[in-house]
């Protein structure tokens, strides 16, 4: 089964957040020893917005439906390569004029 791409693009201007997971240990007299954790431990999470009609809207809530949360899909975020995200979840709210604006977060995932 092929990974899907997410080609929708959202409401220009996200923010993303770039994290390192790391692991440390600190000691009594004020030393602190620090190292990464594992081999993927810089991660980027994405809170996006979508506005759209309801066709177009539609169509990015049926794409994440149909991940539900726990399949991974290939996104590109700003300043990066390809890479693969989830998103556990959304919020679509109607703006009226047949308007909609769909709020997700998508999180880094990596395969083993």
């Amino acid at each position: 089964m092929s990974t899907e791409i997410f080609t929708w693009v959202p409401k220009v201007e996200p923010v993303g957040s770039v994290e390192f997971r790391l692991k440390s240990a600190k000691f009594g007299d004020g030393y602190q020893q620090t190292a990464a954790d594992g081999i993927n431990n810089k991660t980027q999470s994405w809170p996006l917005t979508f506005v759209g009609d309801e066709a177009r809207i539609k169509a990015i809530v049926a794409f994440l439906d149909r991940h539900a949360g726990a399949k991974a899909f290939s996104w590109t975020a700003p300043l990066a390569e390809p890479a693969l995200y989830r998103c556990k979840g959304y919020q679509p709210t109607p703006m009226g004029a047949g308007l909609y604006s769909l709020t997700a977060t998508f999180e880094q995932a990596f395969h083993p």
